[in-house]
């Protein structure tokens, strides 16, 4: 089935800039911050992930939609994304196991779309005047409106977005029967995170986000997971205190992306908003422990001060991204604790940092 109407569409960024395009699929109006993902390919994984809750996204690579849509390639239950701002869109797509167009998943997901920007241009534009709130609207609401409502769009910074992504109940994943038991604290965590622990003998359940430690205790796990998610980790107090809590109580603790942040939190380690973040699947990282590279895929807007972190006698930098010197992994000297920045389970092409879920189940063997 194919959705041919192709209606003028605008992005409105919150300081009165205008890029124009072509709407895809669905009529409407929706609001964000807008970035950009340098990505080559999986876009379908980037569309699913909850850490972009909220955010606009930007496709730097030319081309979307040419190889359809697989149901075995989401990270999550849905589109997370709240928009998507592309140059070409494809209607046809051509891949062995697609099933389907990604107009139709838009369609279905009820996605707003809009194509033919020059996001050349766009992307320019943000590296410059960094991330910002945006409106993209494909059905004709005036711009003096648009502007309007922009305005009424609160900032990334200070915004709580875990409630909106994480189960509202608990439940499990992998094999009963495994060697290990893991309590997963859900922030917006990625399917692929727990496919990772599930094939290293772990049984997961994942509690929603406000669940307390008690109740992420009463599992009996032999370790805990602080997941990836969307929106600024310094009013997440709750999961800050589980941090805390599993720390005095001295247990193998792992986070990843907003899961790291909430553990800097936890030790006195200030977070900031970046002035664009880095969202990509070809970032190069820094292991300062063994000196080795890694190709790394990574999705945030905020990260833990460096200085303060250099400073805290008990904690030490693991990981450093190269490109801007920023903290991508740290350890806790005195305890059972490390954290990575990047995504360790995306595996973007080289599997470099698939090392850390084996450090992971490691540290539960006790």
């Amino acid at each position: 089935m194919k959705y041919t109407t192709r209606q003028s569409a605008i992005l409105l960024l919150s300081d009165g800039t205008i890029f124009h395009g072509k709407s895809i699929g669905i009529s409407g109006t929706t609001f964000g911050e807008v970035c950009f993902n340098t990505g080559m390919t999986g876009y379908q994984e980037i569309f699913t992930d909850p850490s972009y809750f909220g955010q606009i996204m930007v496709a730097t690579n030319p081309h979307i939609g040419n190889y359809g849509v697989n149901e075995k390639e989401v990270e999550s239950a849905g589109i997370k994304i709240a928009g998507l701002v592309c140059k070409n869109f494809s209607f046809n797509y051509s891949r062995v196991d697609s099933m389907g167009s990604l107009e139709d998943y838009f369609v279905k997901q009820n996605l707003i779309c809009i194509s033919d920007v020059d996001t050349r241009a766009l992307v320019s534009y943000i590296r410059e005047n960094g991330a910002m709130n945006a409106v993209i609207s494909t059905d004709g609401t005036s711009i003096e409106d648009l502007k309007i409502a922009l305005a009424n769009v609160p900032d990334m910074k200070g915004l709580e977005l875990a409630s909106k992504v994480s189960t509202k109940e608990p439940y499990f994943f992998g094999d009963e029967n495994a060697k290990y038991k893991v309590s997963a604290l859900d922030l917006g965590i990625k399917t692929n995170i727990l496919r990772n622990l599930a094939k290293r003998d772990c049984y997961i359940k994942v509690f929603p986000y406000n669940s307390s430690y008690a109740d992420l205790a009463s599992f009996n796990p032999d370790g805990f997971f602080l997941s990836n998610g969307p929106g600024d980790p310094e009013p997440l107090s709750g999961a800050i205190e589980v941090a805390k809590e599993i720390l005095n109580n001295n247990k193998p603790l792992f986070g990843i992306c907003l899961g790291h942040q909430v553990i800097g939190l936890a030790n006195g380690i200030s977070t900031y908003k970046m002035f664009n973040g880095h969202r990509g699947i070809n970032h190069p990282v820094k292991n300062v422990i063994t000196g080795k590279g890694e190709i790394t895929s990574q999705n945030h807007g905020f990260a833990v001060n460096k200085e303060e972190l250099e400073a805290n006698p008990d904690l030490e930098i693991t990981h450093l991204h190269l490109n801007d010197g920023t903290v991508a992994g740290m350890r806790l000297k005195n305890k059972n604790c490390f954290s990575v920045q990047y995504h360790p389970e995306a595996s973007p092409g080289p599997h470099d940092s698939s090392y850390l879920f084996d450090q992971f189940v490691s540290n539960l063997k006790g």
